[in-house]
């Protein structure tokens, strides 16, 4: 038990700074909140959507603190009015004390009534806030560009959409309204104190400037750990992802120990943060009430001399001890909630770093949406690259006539993928001109643009849901015999039918209990269901057995016949029937011409072609 309590002290401590305006680590911390005033003002204009309920919410806590302040006031003028009317009466007190206390108990009664009310309508308020950021933050992620995926984690990005905001939901749900409260009850207890008397409540300030500086100190350390905490979360949980979608591999090569070691980095990273995060922040409540208490001591102390002395009432005294007590709470209300609400900025921030990410470059205002398409494709000397200064594709110029079936091949990073990517304006060429029956790319508008292609990519990717459903993503208004004639001449019916469920079969996660093999048929069966004027296979029959792969290639040939495609192959012996081949290599266009007169040629094709003949016959 020992050891399990101090093992946080085994692990090296964040250093503190203790310099002006220093962070609490060492480096210089990309881990404080940038704007935190910018970050308030973007949460508020979610809020200032409800405003009317929001005001009614601020009105129920405005009556809640007046009635809380009302309390204790009652209660001493009740005692004094007891004591006073016994003096008069020779020791029997009156009856007025007790409508006094009928008074506050109706005053709690209300009270309890009117922060139950808050409470309940500022969750609502919250949960609608959030539901809108989560909205606005899962809408802005389809409007970002393929790079932005490129260069991130996927669970990192999962966990701005549920860990981050989460967090600022929890602290809307509760933090919001307690540190409105506290704000005012410190308002209201300052006036009244004052009011009652000058010298006491001056007495009982001598603590504040102590709870200012411990809790400048606590919470200038603690911010930038939350920060620290909600980074490291969201890389876990972008490890996590990682590891689990690659199980197979991990296990394949006997790497268990190594990922669970570095998860083990990585969740140490967290503890640690949190720790010292949880444990720097937990000093405040010990602080308040040592100050609390040292107050309460004054205000009794010096209070009773004067009531003795007659300069004022034992009410007035019962008055300051409730007040003092109640003044300091709202201090250490706000200490705590600042702590919250510094770590839901900082999950706040997070989640608004994502929407000011730049959206996909927007279609110029003259973009047209294209009825129909004939796939006259034209590339005239472009040149792209992924990192500046450092082109991917240098100088490609080609055309495809409409219906032509255009076969791309080359080594592994020749720029055959980036030249399909062009094509379909995932990213636009940083040199040269790419046309479409005659019309630049860019002046046309993406979605028109991506309607008339269908793609089938390398890596299939099948949605949760039946197999209908995963074909008829190609288009939606499709009927079930649509559905099952594009399932037909991809060749994918047959072992559908012999599926439990057939058509009705439901798939998760992303296909599992069907071979990738089959999960590439239904793929192809949802492009022919697009009915694309144009048509991109990447590496289509890549995880198809050699026998399926004949079967499927009669229904291809119809699937293309009119419409241009595109087809990437590292299997030369599949695009023999292709109109024109393009040969990548180094991101340049080596060779261009139909299968026999690129043999004929004797060139890098031919050696790629006849080096494949010597492996198959091997």
């Amino acid at each position: 038990m020992f050891k399990t309590f101090i093992e946080p002290f085994r692990h090296p401590r964040p250093k503190f700074e203790l310099g002006k305006g220093k962070g609490i680590f060492s480096r210089k911390s990309n881990t404080k909140t940038k704007n935190l005033q910018g970050t308030l003002r973007r949460i508020w204009s979610y809020l200032a959507q409800r405003k009317g309920k929001l005001a009614i919410v601020l009105l129920m806590v405005l009556l809640s603190s007046a009635l809380g302040l009302l309390g204790p006031f009652l209660l001493g003028v009740a005692v004094d009015d007891f004591l006073e009317t016994a003096r008069l009466t020779g020791g029997e007190g009156g009856p007025t004390w007790i409508y006094f206390l009928a008074g506050l108990a109706l005053v709690f009664v209300l009270q309890a009534i009117t922060t139950w009310l808050h409470n309940i309508w500022m969750i609502g308020i919250a949960q609608e806030t959030v539901y809108r950021m989560r909205m606005d933050l899962f809408t802005h992620l389809h409007k970002l560009p393929i790079p932005f995926y490129g260069k991130r984690q996927q669970g990192e990005i999962m966990s701005r959409l549920t860990n981050d905001i989460e967090n600022v939901s929890s602290t809307l749900n509760s933090s919001a309204i307690q540190i409105f409260s506290s704000v005012l009850t410190l308002v209201g207890t300052l006036s009244v104190m004052l009011w009652l008397s000058p010298l006491l409540t001056v007495l009982t300030f001598t603590v504040v400037p102590l709870m200012a500086l411990g809790l400048r100190w606590i919470t200038r350390r603690t911010g930038p750990l939350f920060k620290e905490r909600q980074r490291n979360l969201g890389e876990l949980n972008g490890y996590i992802e990682e590891t689990l979608s690659g199980q197979r591999i991990i296990k394949a090569f006997s790497q268990e120990k190594r990922v669970i070691r570095e998860f083990e980095e990585r969740n140490s990273r967290i503890r640690m943060s949190g720790f010292w995060a949880q444990t720097i922040s937990g000093f405040i409540p010990k602080l308040m009430n040592g100050l609390n208490n040292l107050s309460f001591a004054i205000v009794a102390g010096i209070g009773g001399i004067m009531a003795i002395k007659g300069y004022i009432s034992i009410g007035v005294v019962i008055i300051f001890e409730s007040y003092a007590r109640q003044f300091t709470r709202p201090l250490n209300d706000l200490a705590n909630q600042w702590n919250t609400l510094l770590s839901a900025m900082a999950g706040a921030e997070r989640v608004f770093e994502v929407l000011d990410e730049e959206v996909e470059s927007r279609d110029e205002g003259a973009a047209v949406k294209l009825d129909q398409v004939q796939g006259a494709v034209s590339f005239q000397n472009v040149s792209f690259g992924y990192d500046e200064g450092r082109n991917t594709l240098e100088g490609i110029t080609f055309e495809a006539k409409p219906g032509e079936m255009i076969a791309l091949v080359g080594p592994t990073g020749a720029g055959k993928t980036t030249l399909i990517q062009l094509l379909s304006r995932f990213y636009d060429p940083s040199g040269g001109q790419i046309l479409l029956d005659g019309r630049d790319l860019s002046s046309i508008q993406r979605e028109s643009l991506r309607s008339h292609m269908a793609f089938v990519l390398q890596d299939s990717f099948l949605f949760d849901g039946t197999i209908r459903e995963n074909i008829r993503f190609g288009r939606l208004d499709a009927t079930d015999e649509e559905v099952e004639e594009a399932a037909r001449l991809a060749n994918a019916h047959s072992f559908i039918m012999r599926l439990n469920d057939g058509y009705d079969k439901v798939l998760k996660h992303g296909g599992s209990g069907i071979s990738q093999g089959q999960k590439q048929l239904l793929a192809i069966a949802r492009a022919i269901l697009a009915d694309p004027s144009m048509l991109v296979l990447d590496e289509a029959t890549s995880s198809i057995d050699t026998v399926t792969e004949i079967k499927i290639q009669e229904g291809l040939q119809r699937l293309m016949q009119g419409r241009t495609s595109f087809v990437i192959a590292h299997r030369l012996n599949t695009i023999r029937q292709a109109d024109r081949i393009l040969v990548l290599k180094d991101g340049r266009l080596l060779e261009n011409g139909s299968h026999d007169e690129l043999l004929e040629q004797g060139g890098f094709y031919s050696e790629l072609y006849h080096s494949q003949l010597k492996r198959a016959a091997m």
